[in-house]
């Protein structure tokens, strides 16, 4: 189970299960439990580079 905060929101989803991040939206993804959480990315755009990504806070020291 993931928990997904998305703009003002804040929810989990689980196994085989989706949400949809609109461009320019502060969101972040947290796994809250011990088993290890696989996540699948897709984006669209006619750009998908790193640096095109805004990072607000971050736990592993890319901010």
């Amino acid at each position: 189970m993931a928990k997904v905060v998305n703009g003002e929101k804040e929810f989990f989803v689980s196994t085989n299960e989706s949400t949809y991040i609109p461009a320019g939206h502060k969101h972040r993804l947290e796994n809250p439990g011990v088993v290890d959480l696989v996540m699948i990315e897709v984006q669209s755009g006619e750009y998908l580079g790193e640096d095109d990504i805004v990072r607000f806070e971050d736990n592993y020291g890319r901010t």
